[in-house]
């Protein structure tokens, strides 16, 4: 209620004209929000069981999760990844004779584009290595996804904001939800969900799909758009995360909508071209850099609330085809509710280490050694060095001092 209540007002000064980022006070206004922000997402953190929807309502509103030490803390969560049981790090048997190895392998080595400017060459190419082994590692534990072009495009989002542990986590489970429908072995469940563009604009304006229709235009401009959530179409690093808070926290059919917004936007432009296939493909499938995003978020996550899509698949025959992410999405959504907080699935882990860490001291002893006194003095020494292992190890994850030191 709250980040709602923060976001209204955002939306409000934006609309009496006053730039969020214009002049002093405006400026301290701004910096006053996202200090709110930041307390609010942490204490949706740290509930148990932690409060999603308060996380997925941060994930929409102005400005979405703010940093990239939120993402990693927040995007697993509205995934219902657990943190702290990561998979292990894929070694080169992830490679050998898989079918699509060659394929990811050309895909990543032209996606040099994908990564910060500046960044070291040296960097780079470690980084897309390691985006080989996080594709790769997906599709040889889910032999039935089928991989497709783009999809290396959402891999490299996840990798450079997660870490390779954690996007392979995440891509798991995107792929098995809201990328499902494109892993198909065919094109038939994406055209699928290509399909429900068009009802959105016919309903907002009847106009401006009247005129796409008689050009023939069809919606295979926004393909790449769908398929890889805008980021291969975007250049701003900036604007492609934000657009991840947005679907991360929505609809698997959300990036639809956002598509609908953007052409909707850019309605007079369209408009205003010869009413031919290739003159409105052109001017739709680039899409410009400078668009507002945020006015653009707002507007698809109104039409997702007011053209329900059980509504918009009674037409163009969209329900005679079923689609596997939009199927599974309140069962997902539902399982998300039930996790518990960092916090305690660290003290879960540290107990079972120590756990089995005494259980290994006392297989070490002889018969005649497992006094009470010895296995105890033996079984203190043992949680002591698996409490100080665990400190080491999870002091990257740790987070909560320094978040809140940034609220001051």
């Amino acid at each position: 209620m709250v980040l709602r209540t923060l976001d209204r007002a955002m939306s409000g000064s934006r609309r009496s004209g006053q730039s969020p980022g214009c002049g002093p006070r405006a400026g301290e206004l701004l910096g006053v929000q996202k200090k709110q922000k930041r307390l609010l997402i942490h204490q949706a953190l740290t509930r148990d069981p932690v409060d999603v929807e308060s996380l997925r309502v941060a994930a929409l509103s102005q400005g979405g999760l703010l940093t990239d030490e939120i993402r990693r803390k927040v995007w697993p969560k509205l995934l219902g990844v657990n943190v702290y049981s990561l998979p292990p790090r894929p070694g080169w048997e992830v490679r050998q004779k898989h079918k699509d190895y060659h394929q990811v392998l050309l895909d990543v080595r032209r996606s040099t584009r994908r990564f910060p400017p500046g960044m070291h060459e040296e960097h780079r190419q470690i980084l897309q290595e390691q985006l080989i082994d996080v594709i790769l590692h997906v599709l040889k534990a889910h032999p039935e996804l089928h991989y497709y072009q783009g999809y290396h495009d959402i891999a490299v989002t996840l990798l450079l904001v997660s870490g390779e542990r954690m996007a392979i986590a995440l891509l798991e489970r995107l792929s098995t939800l809201h990328l499902r429908d494109f892993m198909d072995p065919t094109m038939d469940s994406t055209k699928h969900i290509l399909n429900y563009l068009m009802p959105i604009l016919q309903r907002e304006s009847p106009r401006l799909h009247d005129f796409m229709q008689r050009a023939e235009v069809g919606t295979i401009f926004a393909l790449s758009w769908l398929i890889t959530w805008y980021g291969h179409v975007l250049v701003n690093f900036h604007h492609i995360l934000r657009l991840y808070d947005f679907f991360l926290a929505s609809h698997p059919l959300m990036a639809v909508y956002f598509a609908a917004a953007i052409v909707l936007y850019r309605e007079e432009e369209v408009l205003s071209c010869d009413c031919d296939m290739p003159s409105i493909h052109q001017l739709l499938s680039q899409i410009p850099q400078d668009l507002p995003y945020e006015a653009l978020v707002t507007h698809a996550h109104q039409l997702f609330q007011c053209l329900p899509h059980t509504e918009l698949a009674k037409q163009a025959a969209l329900q005679l085809h079923k689609s596997l992410s939009i199927g599974c999405f309140s069962e997902f959504q539902q399982g998300t509710s039930c996790q518990r907080p960092d916090a305690v699935l660290r003290q879960q882990q540290q107990q079972h280490m120590t756990s089995s860490r005494a259980g290994e001291a006392d297989r070490l002893l002889a018969p005649g050694e497992h006094s009470p006194l010895v296995k105890a003095a033996v079984w203190g020494i043992t949680a002591t060095l698996g409490a100080a292992a665990l400190a080491v190890t999870q002091t990257a994850l740790e987070w909560a001092p320094e978040f809140l030191l940034q609220l001051f």
